[in-house]
């Protein structure tokens, strides 16, 4: 069954994919604006891939350092020439589009490529939340390639890249955004819509509509335990964050930033402490891990109970902290492993929600 989403949901659409990034997956406000120009008085449908069993979908996001999105501003072209350039190679017609992941920017700039270039948007995603690598696709892990992709970047260049492994393509990103000014559109090869979905999370973003209207419902005033129950998640603690320790490690000539953060309960003391990369990943409290990825953790502000990102967290911040179940999708044993702390360099398994 399709979703219809309008002008009056944009708001909510753009929460829900925030909280979808787990405090990362890059900031939304600019490509909720972008959205909202390009939507304007008009509808788009989230299809169903039943709805559309004829067309052939380009998964397609933003890779690379999307904070550096406001220095090398979009261009406007970028998702038409990765669409164009992955269809000549592969000589197979895009006929439409789906997201890259869910969480952060990218559950929106699939809908921007979607309205730009007339195409039918399939709700479904590789990743049903924000997670930093490209190994970590559902179709990754699921043994399928992630190539033949085209890459294009603001300033005009375009490159195909194929017949590489997950790792592989890994680099080539990473060079190629490296040499070009931080970021790049990527759009996978042209799939049949029911093999593009049969590896893919369905859904993900009328889950993030979803979440961000039962965020619009929740009055300011609202206790923590009301807004943990309202969002269908689990209440962590609410406090003030007593510390942000940030640092830098290496991985293959990459450097990643990790961090944790302490919040103590202002009811019962108790000391919530958060494991960071790109994305909250980790809570433990009083030393013990309560949740892991591939789960939600959210930190939202205790006044205006907006989500806070990784980066953005800061000493003194009135926070509660909750956590929401994550796409039941990484929930098989032989694919956690994929997203569980371990998968970060976090010696702690998986510590997940009851499923639902």
């Amino acid at each position: 069954m399709s979703t219809v989403v309008r002008e009056q949901d944009l708001e909510a659409l753009v929460v829900g994919v925030t909280l979808l990034g787990s405090g990362g997956g890059g900031d939304t406000g600019a490509f909720g604006r972008m959205l909202r120009r390009r939507l304007g008085a008009g509808e788009l449908l989230l299809q169903d891939a039943a709805d559309v069993p004829d067309v052939s979908v380009s998964p397609i996001g933003v890779v690379g350092a999307t904070s550096v999105l406001m220095e090398k501003l979009p261009s406007g072209n970028e998702f038409e020439t990765a669409v164009h350039a992955v269809s000549r190679w592969t000589g197979q017609a895009v006929t439409g589009l789906m997201s890259l992941e869910a969480g952060g920017l990218n559950g929106l700039t699939a809908l921007i490529a979607a309205l730009d270039l007339g195409l039918p948007m399939v709700d479904a995603d590789l990743m049903g939340r924000a997670l930093p690598r490209l190994d970590q696709f559902s179709w990754a892990v699921a043994g399928r390639s992630l190539t033949p992709c085209a890459l294009s970047e603001p300033s005009g260049q375009v490159i195909v890249v194929d017949n590489v492994d997950a790792t592989g393509l890994e680099r080539a990103v990473r060079s190629f955004v490296a040499q070009t000014g931080g970021w790049a559109v990527l759009a996978l090869a042209p799939t049949p819509v029911q093999a593009a979905i049969a590896d893919s999370v369905p859904g993900s973003l009328t889950r993030a509509l979803a979440l961000g209207r039962a965020h619009a419902a929740l009055a300011p005033a609202a206790t923590p335990a009301v807004v943990a129950a309202g969002m269908g998640g689990l209440l962590l603690g609410s406090g003030r964050v007593e510390e942000v320790a940030r640092h830098l490690i290496t991985d293959g000539g990459a450097a990643f930033g990790r961090g944790s953060v302490c919040v103590v309960d202002s009811s019962n003391r108790s000391v919530i402490r958060i494991e960071t990369e790109n994305e909250y990943l980790l809570a433990l409290v009083d030393g013990d891990p309560v949740v892991t990825t591939p789960d939600l953790l959210c930190v939202l502000d205790r006044r205006t109970l907006q989500p806070i990102a990784v980066d953005t967290v800061r000493t003194g911040d009135e926070v509660v902290v909750l956590a929401l179940p994550g796409p039941t999708w990484w929930r098989r044993p032989d694919r956690i492993d994929h997203v569980a702390p371990q998968a970060f360099g976090l010696p702690y398994p998986p510590q997940l929600l009851e499923a639902s």
